[in-house]
C-alpha cells in the first residue's frame, strides 16, 4: 500500500514538473516553397514572456507582421495559455535558407527557439500564400490611375480615371477617399460621380471586379514632363481567417487597408509655332464661331445686342474671344460674358458667349467689321481660322450723321475751288413737333386768392421743409457711414454674383457649378485676372499680395474645394444652404478688405 502511494506521488510530481515547463518553439507553414511563394513562421510560447526578439530573417523579406495572438482556456480544471507571434516572409533567392533563433524572457530566464531550415526552389505556376489578413490584401487589391492621353498638347483635355480593382478572393465592405486630389500644373475639373458600381474586368490578365472611384478632367498649363501625384484611399477588406465557426464555416476578418495609386507622368507638347495666327489666344479643341446681331434695322436711341459666340469642345474656359469694334457713331458697352458648358470624360463642351449692347446715335448705315477667331485642332495638329461677314446696321430715324468722306478740289484751269460736300435737303417737316395751334382757353374768372387751392399751395411747402431736412440728415449720415456703405456694397455684389447659385438651391450639380462660377467671376471682376490663373495656389498668392488676411483666403479656398468635392459626394439641402451662406459672407468680407 505504501509502495502504491509512493509511485502515485512520484507520477503526480513528474506530471506537475512537465506541465510547468516553458515551451518556446518556431514553426513554419511549409518547409519547401518556390521563389515566388510566401512563408508564414509562428513563434509559440505556453507562458507569457517579455522582451520578445525575432531573428534577423537573413535571405527573406518581411512582408507582413508581426501579428500577435493570445489564447487562454480552462478545460477539466486545467488552465492552458498560448501566445504566438506570426511573420510573413518572401524569399530573396533560391537555396537552403535558415531562420535563426528568436528570444523571449519568461520569469527572468531567457529562452530561445531552435533554428528552422527552409528549402527555396524554382518558381511555381500557382503560388500558395495561405489565407492571412496581412498578405491577402496586398495581392488582391489594386488602385490604379488610367490616363487617356500620355502625350497631349498644351491645353488639350486629358482625363484621369481612378479605378479600384478587387480580386474574387476577397470582399470589401466600404472605401473612402483619404484626401482631395490636387493637380498643381493643371486646370482641373472633378467629374460628377453619382454612385459606385462594381463591374467585371481584368487586371494583368486575371479576372477582377473594379469600380471607378474618381474621375477628373485636366488641361495641362505647362509643357514638358508633368507628374500626376498619387491618390490614396482607405478600403475595408474582408479576408478569410484561419478560424472556423461551430458549423465549420470560414470566419472572415475585416482589415482597414490603405491603397495608393502610383504616380503617373505625362509629356506635354508645346503648340507648334509654325502657322500660328497672330490673333491666336490659346483655344485648343474643335469649335464653331459666329457673330449674331439681335436686329440690323432700328432707330437712333434704340439698342441692339451683338452676340460673339464660340461653341464646340475644348478649353472653353481658358481663352478670350476677339473684341468687337464699331464705328464712332455707335455706342458700345462692356460685354456680358455667358458660360454654358459641361465637362465629361470626352472633354468640356458647350458654348461661350459675350453679348455687346450697341446704341446708335445718328441716322445712317454703319458697317461693323467681321471678326476672325483662330484655334488649334489637336486631331489634325493644325491651326484653323473662322471669319465672319461684316454686319451693316441701318439706323432709319434720328439726327442725320456726317458724311463718311468730305473735302474740296481746286480746278487747275480756272483756279476756282469747288466743294464735293452734298447739300442738305430739308423735307419741310423737320419742325413738326412744334404745336402751331395753341387752342388756348380763358382762365377761370373766379378769385384765386383765399381759395382752397391757394391755401393748399401756401401750406404744402411749409410741411415739406421738415421732411426735406430729416431726409437730408439721414442721407448725410448714410454717406458718412463708410463701414456701412462698404458692407451694403459688398452684400449687393455678393447677391449679384450668387443669384444664379441661389436659383439652383436643391439641384446639387447645377448649384455647385453655379457657386464655383460665381466665386471665379467675382475674382475676375474684382482683381482683373484671367481664368487660366484660377488655380487654388495662384488665388491664395494673389489674395495675399492684395492684403487679404489668411483666414478669409482659407475660407475662399475651402468653398472652392467644397464645390469640387460635392460633385462626386452627395450633399443635402442644409449643406448647400450652408455653403451658399459661407460664399456670401466670404465675398462680402473680401470686398471690404480689397
Amino acid at each position: 500500500m505504501k509502495l502504491k502511494l509512493i509511485v502515485l506521488s512520484l507520477f503526480l510530481f513528474t506530471t506537475s514538473l512537465l506541465s510547468a515547463q516553458v515551451k518556446f518553439t518556431a514553426e513554419v507553414s511549409r518547409e519547401q516553397i518556390g521563389i515566388n511563394e510566401r512563408l508564414r513562421v509562428d513563434f509559440n510560447m505556453n507562458k507569457d514572456g517579455d522582451n520578445f526578439t525575432p531573428p534577423s530573417f537573413t535571405g527573406f523579406k518581411v512582408v507582413g507582421g508581426p501579428n500577435q495572438q493570445v489564447s487562454n482556456s480552462w478545460v477539466n480544471g486545467k488552465s492552458t495559455f498560448s501566445k504566438t507571434y506570426s511573420y510573413y516572409l518572401e524569399p530573396s533567392a533560391k537555396g537552403t535558407k535558415t531562420i535563426g533563433q528568436a528570444e523571449v524572457t519568461v520569469e527572468g530566464t531567457v529562452y530561445k527557439t531552435s533554428p528552422v531550415t527552409v528549402e527555396v526552389g524554382d518558381a511555381v505556376e500557382r503560388p500558395q500564400d495561405g489565407n492571412n489578413a496581412a498578405i491577402v490584401p496586398e495581392d488582391n487589391l489594386h488602385f490604379v490611375a488610367e490616363v487617356s492621353k500620355p502625350n497631349p498638347y498644351l491645353n488639350e483635355a486629358v482625363t484621369v480615371t481612378y479605378k479600384l480593382y478587387v480580386s474574387e478572393r476577397i470582399g470589401i465592405s466600404n472605401f473612402r477617399m483619404l484626401d482631395n486630389p490636387t493637380f498643381p500644373d493643371f486646370w482641373s475639373q472633378a467629374l460628377n460621380m453619382n454612385s459606385y458600381r462594381f463591374e467585371q474586368g481584368t487586371y494583368r490578365g486575371e479576372p477582377y471586379r473594379y469600380a471607378v472611384v474618381y474621375k477628373t478632367l485636366l488641361y495641362p498649363q505647362k509643357t514638358g514632363k508633368l507628374e500626376i501625384d498619387p491618390v490614396a484611399i482607405s478600403v475595408a477588406v474582408d479576408v478569410p481567417s484561419q478560424r472556423r465557426s461551430i458549423f465549420g464555416g470560414v470566419i472572415y476578418q475585416t482589415v482597414e487597408k490603405r491603397v495608393t495609386s502610383p504616380s503617373r507622368e505625362i509629356d506635354v507638347k508645346p503648340l507648334p509655332s509654325q502657322g500660328k495666327p497672330a490673333n491666336f489666344t490659346g483655344a485648343v479643341g474643335s469649335f464653331e464661331f459666329s457673330v449674331d446681331p439681335s436686329k440690323t434695322t432700328l432707330d437712333a436711341g434704340e439698342s441692339l445686342t451683338a452676340s460673339v459666340k464660340v461653341r464646340g469642345r475644348g478649353n472653353l474656359m481658358l481663352f478670350d474671344l476677339p473684341d468687337l469694334t464699331v464705328p464712332s457713331s455707335l455706342e458700345i458697352y462692356e460685354p456680358e460674358r455667358k458660360e454654358n458648358f459641361s465637362s465629361t470624360l470626352n472633354g468640356t463642351q458647350g458654348s461661350l458667349t459675350e453679348d455687346y449692347t450697341i446704341v446708335p446715335t445718328r441716322k445712317g448705315k454703319y458697317p461693323i467689321p467681321g471678326l476672325n477667331f483662330s484655334y488649334f485642332d489637336p486631331r489634325s495638329e493644325t491651326y484653323k481660322s473662322i471669319s465672319t461677314d461684316d454686319i451693316v446696321i441701318d439706323v432709319e430715324n434720328g439726327p442725320v450723321g456726317t458724311p463718311a468722306t468730305s473735302g474740296s478740289t481746286t480746278n487747275s484751269d480756272s483756279g476756282v475751288v469747288s466743294s464735293n460736300k452734298q447739300p442738305v435737303t430739308l423735307s419741310g417737316d423737320q419742325f413738326r413737333y412744334i404745336k402751331l395751334d395753341a387752342n388756348l382757353k380763358p382762365i377761370n374768372s373766379a378769385s384765386f386768392f383765399g381759395s382752397l387751392l391757394f391755401w393748399a399751395l401756401l401750406i404744402l411747402p411749409l410741411l415739406i421743409i421738415p421732411l426735406v431736412i430729416i431726409f437730408g440728415k439721414k442721407r448725410e449720415a448714410r454717406a458718412n457711414d463708410v463701414t456701412g456703405n462698404r458692407i451694403r456694397k459688398a452684400d449687393k455684389l455678393a447677391r449679384k454674383y450668387l443669384s444664379e447659385a441661389r436659383k439652383n438651391l436643391g439641384e446639387q450639380q447645377q448649384f455647385y457649378i453655379a457657386l464655383e462660377r460665381a466665386m471665379h467671376n467675382y475674382l475676375k471682376a474684382k482683381l482683373h485676372i484671367q481664368t487660366g490663373e484660377m488655380s487654388k495656389e495662384r488665388i491664395s498668392e494673389i489674395l495675399s499680395e492684395k492684403g487679404v488676411d489668411q483666414e478669409t483666403t482659407a475660407q475662399f479656398i475651402e468653398i472652392l474645394k467644397s464645390c469640387e468635392f460635392a460633385r462626386y459626394t452627395p450633399a443635402s439641402m442644409v449643406t448647400m444652404k450652408q455653403d451658399y451662406d459661407k460664399a456670401a459672407n466670404v465675398i462680402s468680407t473680401l470686398d471690404k478688405q480689397l
